[in-house]
C-alpha cells in the first residue's frame, strides 16, 4: 500500500497543509488564515480543516495516512507533545499532537516550526553542507533553526533557538512574552506595525502606510511595507532600518557565541524586502562581529514562496525519517536533535531522536511503516 504523509506549517497568521508522497512530492496543498484571535481549540480545527481539504485535493483518504507532522511556532515540551509557549498565538502548555491525533486519526510528530525550515534551507539550498548554520526568520514573530557542529541545538529541555527573546535593549518596547526589549519586540513585522502605528496615531507622522480611505494603519503586509520603501517613504524607511540593526545586532551576538559558518535569513520580511534589508544587516553585523568569526556567510534564503512548501515538506521528511533527516554529508545524515544516528545523543545519553521515536510508533501502529 502506498504511503501519504501530512506536513503542516502553522504559523502566526496562516497555516499551510501538504500532502506528501513516500519520496516526499507533494500532492496537494491548502493554506488558510490561523485565526489565533479565536482560541486553542479553534486553530486545531482549522489545522484540520486544512489537512482534509488538501487530502481531498489529492485523492487520498485522510483515514489511510501514515502519519502527520506539524511544525509549530514557540517552545516545545521535552516529550513532544505540546506547545509550551508560543505568544504570537497565545499558547501556553497546550497539548497540540494528543489534540489533533484524536481530530485527524492518524500519529502526528510536533517540531518547532523554524527547526523544520532550517532542515529545509539545509537540505535543498545549501550545497555545501554546513556543520555550523543559524537560520533566523523574521515574520509576524522572529525564531531561529540552529545547527552547531552538524547537530541541531535544541538544549537541556528543547527550548534552544527562541532568538526572538533574546534581550537586546532592556528598556525597549514590552514583548508579547512579558519581557522588555527582545529582537522580537524590535524587528518583527509585528514590532515594524506597532511602530508605524504609534509614529502615526501619536506623533501625527504621514506615511503611504496608512489606510487610504481613514488616515489610520490597520495592518502592514511585507509588500505593502516594500512599495512604500521604493517609493521612499520616510518613516517606513526610517523603521525598516531600526529592524536592519537589530537584526545585525541580534546576528553578530549569535556569531559571538555560535561561531557559524552560514547564517541564512528567511520570513516574509527578506522576501519582500532582502535587496534593501541585506546590505544593512550585514554592515550592522560585521561591525560588531569579532575578528574569528567575521567569515561567516550572511544570506538571505533564496526559497522565496517556495519556503512554506519545504517548512511542510522537512516536516513530512522528519515524520519519515526521524534523525536520518539533514546530515553534514548532504545526504541521508548522521546528526539531528542533538542525536546521531545510533540513538546516542551529543552529550552522551542513549535514546532515540524525536523524529525516530515518531516513526518507531507509526511502526508500532502501522507495521507497514
Amino acid at each position: 500500500m502506498e504511503e501519504h504523509y501530512i506536513g503542516v506549517d502553522l504559523g502566526g497568521t496562516k497555516i499551510l497543509a501538504g500532502i506528501f508522497d513516500a519520496d516526499t512530492r507533494c500532492l496537494a496543498t491548502e493554506k488558510t488564515k490561523t485565526k489565533s484571535e479565536h482560541g486553542y481549540d479553534a486553530v486545531c480545527a482549522r489545522i484540520v480543516s486544512a489537512v482534509r481539504s488538501a487530502a481531498e485535493s489529492a485523492g487520498i483518504d485522510l483515514a489511510k495516512v501514515t502519519g502527520a507532522g506539524i511544525g509549530a511556532p514557540g517552545s516545545i515540551s521535552s516529550d513532544e507533545s505540546s506547545v509550551l509557549f508560543a505568544p504570537n498565538l497565545g499558547w501556553r502548555d497546550v497539548p497540540l499532537k494528543a489534540d489533533l491525533e484524536a481530530q485527524l486519526g492518524c500519529p502526528v510528530w510536533l517540531g518547532n516550526d523554524c527547526n523544520v525550515a532550517a532542515t529545509g534551507i539545509h537540505r535543498h539550498e545549501l550545497e555545501a553542507k554546513p556543520n555550523d548554520l543559524v537560520s533566523i526568520f523574521l515574520g509576524t514573530g522572529i525564531g531561529a533553526g540552529i545547527i552547531s557542529n552538524g547537530v541541531f541545538l535544541t538544549g537541556a529541555t528543547r527550548a534552544a533557538g527562541e532568538v526572538g527573546h533574546m534581550i537586546l535593549d532592556p528598556n525597549g518596547p514590552i514583548c508579547r512574552c512579558g519581557t522588555s526589549g527582545c529582537f522580537e519586540a524590535l524587528a518583527s513585522r509585528t514590532a515594524i506595525f506597532n511602530k508605524v502605528k504609534s509614529a502615526v496615531n501619536d506623533g501625527g507622522e504621514l506615511t503611504q502606510l496608512m489606510e487610504a480611505d481613514d488616515d489610520s494603519v490597520t495592518r502592514i503586509r511585507s509588500g505593502k511595507l516594500r512599495r512604500a520603501i521604493e517609493a521612499g517613504d520616510k518613516l517606513a524607511v526610517r523603521v525598516l532600518d531600526e529592524t536592519c540593526f537589530y537584526t545585525g545586532l541580534a546576528i553578530a551576538n549569535l556569531c559571538n557565541l555560535l561561531n557559524p559558518e552560514v547564517v541564512a535569513l528567511g520570513g516574509g520580511l527578506i522576501e519582500q524586502l532582502h535587496t534593501v534589508m541585506l546590505p544593512k544587516i550585514r554592515d550592522a553585523a560585521l561591525e560588531r562581529i569579532m575578528p574569528g568569526a567575521r567569515q561567516v556567510r550572511i544570506m538571505a534564503t533564496t526559497l522565496g514562496d517556495a519556503a512554506d512548501y519545504l517548512v511542510e515538506q522537512s516536516t513530512a521528511l522528519l515524520l519519515m525519517y526521524g534523525d536520518d533527516v539533514i546530515g553534514v554529508d548532504g545526504d541521508v545524515g548522521d546528526i539531528v536533535g542533538g542525536q546521531d544516528a545510533t540513538g546516542a545523543s551529543a552529550n552522551g545519553r542513549a535514546g532515540i531522536g524525536p523524529g525516530l521515536e515518531g516513526v518507531v510508533r507509526l511502526r508500532r501502529r502501522y507495521p507497514s511503516a
